[in-house]
């Protein structure tokens, strides 16, 4: 008869056999290839102490796929929560060193109770993702029931997918389908197809690095949010994502006390943006200078870089930044930047992060390029966004503003807008005073003398007269005109007023963004 005591000893040594994965062999292997465990990452991630595992013991369930599959407990993914920085998270870790992290029936069946336990309590999901794909025999079908989950939660948990290995085929649809993608430079891998199907199908030949590496999707595709260089630095970058984020849509963002005075007035940004409107500045060091003790968390960093989009806080509270960057196409909206905008606006409207905008816009970028791919309906996307935001909104015009782009920037409160400020410098108008001129005043200006001296001067009058703020605030279009070094205080206490806000909105099953 087996005694209390051997069975104890028993389950010490499955636990510890649970632990090993697929083997110090393969640990080695795995730490070889410049990686790190499941468990190893979920210790980073996690507060120390704070990890429940379920569903240690299960084993896979296609023997056939490997002879040795039944000695492997936990299917490939480590499952369970914990604690960040004090709060709960619902957390998957997938294995390669278990029949390379591959996905069949129990190792889906895994990931969705986290996920089905994250919208149930109202926590988090995290995803760390290192897979070589799916079991052949049995796997392909359940991604089905993870990207189920994920459209479940969406709107309800942040979602976060950490790729730390391959990703591949239907695999990568469920990090598509989360919030905020981590990728590791050198280590992550996404794509549909891999390159030697691509060379045998087109010819192309291409590395697995060019194909679907860190720098493509964080520089080219937009698939990632954050890129890193190493896995400690990604996992250190998603707890630092968290702190800005609520737990749930029904929870206010965590809150932050800062020594930062609310009154806090910054005489740099007096002198910050040039004269001369055709001369670039850098709208980030405009967002540092403004924000609680100048921090910004930019997100999507390395696409689309003539918009800028991340969190801060003010007065201690998370707030949505969307801001135009000068420096990139004169921070013309296209394609790319009105996608990035769209979806970030949409994350902040569904976890109540209130939105602030800082414009220096003169319009959409032209060109048959942008009109053939669809700058239309892409640019409808951000439109769409912040006419269905009902978190409080405020815009700050830091230079300029025209015609359509004060809707698509949200400067008008047409879209929504709770509050719109301008800066004394700042040039708002249904047209751009170079394209103004040019129509008004286009017969006395071939008929002069000096044609190019004559439009130079109508350009100036045009700008004095017509685009200067006071006229746009004697229209009602804007609330304020306030000094540079005052953006800070105006902010914070603009959105003071706007605690609490509720809209009502008509009834419906859910609106038809232009997708």
């Amino acid at each position: 008869m087996v005694t209390n005591k051997e069975k104890i000893e028993l389950l010490k040594t499955r636990t510890e056999e649970a632990r090993q994965g697929g083997g110090p062999k393969r640990i080695q292997k795995q730490h070889e290839r410049g990686k790190l465990t499941a468990r190893e990452r979920l210790d980073l991630l996690l507060d120390p102490g704070t990890f429940s595992e379920g569903g240690m013991f299960i084993v896979p369930q296609d023997t056939a796929f490997s002879k040795d599959a039944r000695k492997f407990y936990g299917d490939g993914v480590v499952t369970g929560s914990g604690l960040v920085d004090g709060r709960r998270v619902y957390v998957f870790a997938q294995d390669f060193t278990v029949m390379g992290g591959s996905l069949g029936e129990k190792h889906a069946h895994k990931i969705c109770r986290v996920m089905d336990k994250g919208i149930q309590t109202g926590s988090p999901i995290i995803g760390l993702i290192d897979s070589g794909g799916a079991r052949i025999q049995e796997g392909l079908g359940h991604y089905g029931s993870i990207f189920f989950r994920n459209t479940l939660a969406s709107g309800i948990v942040p979602q976060i997918s950490i790729i730390l290995g391959p990703c591949a085929g239907g695999a990568v649809y469920s990090p598509a389908l989360s919030d905020f993608v981590f990728m590791v430079d050198g280590v992550s891998r996404m794509h549909i197809t891999g390159p030697q199907v691509i060379k045998e199908v087109t010819g192309e030949r291409v590395t697995p690095e060019e194909l679907g590496g860190a720098k493509v999707h964080s520089t080219r595709s937009g698939v990632a949010h954050f890129a890193t260089e190493g896995e400690k630095e990604c996992l250190e970058l998603a707890k630092t994502l968290l702190s800005y984020l609520p737990s749930n849509s029904n929870e206010p963002p965590p809150y932050k006390s800062t020594d930062d005075p609310i009154d806090r007035t910054e005489e740099a940004l007096e002198s910050l943006i040039p004269e001369n409107p055709r001369k670039a500045y850098d709208m980030k060091t405009l967002i540092g200078l403004v924000m609680d003790d100048q921090i910004f968390f930019e997100v999507q960093e390395g696409f689309a870089r003539n918009i800028i989009i991340g969190f801060a806080r003010l007065n201690g509270y998370t707030v949505g930044v969307i801001a135009n960057q000068p420096r990139v196409f004169a921070g013309c909206l296209d394609i790319n930047a009105s996608v990035k905008a769209a979806r970030f606006i949409r994350f902040c409207d569904a976890f109540g992060i209130p939105i602030v905008n800082f414009v220096d816009c003169p319009g959409y970028l032209p060109g048959t390029q942008q009109e053939y791919e669809g700058i239309i309906r892409h640019g409808a996307k951000m439109l769409y966004a912040y006419c269905e935001a009902t978190v409080p909104r405020i815009s700050v015009v830091t230079r300029k503003i025209y015609g359509g782009a004060m809707s698509g920037m949200a400067v008008s409160k047409l879209v929504g807008t709770d509050v719109t400020a301008v800066l004394p410098s700042a040039e708002i108008a249904i047209m751009g005073p170079e394209g103004a001129a040019n129509i008004i005043f286009r017969e006395e200006i071939q008929k002069a003398d000096d044609p190019e001296a004559v439009r130079e001067e109508k350009i100036r009058l045009y700008r004095e007269q017509f685009a200067t703020p006071y006229v746009a605030a004697e229209k009602g279009w804007v609330d304020a005109i306030i000094e540079p070094k005052e953006i800070r205080p105006f902010l914070i206490t603009s959105f003071e007023r706007l605690r609490g806000k509720k809209e009502i909105r008509p009834k419906k099953k859910h609106g038809t963004i232009p997708l």
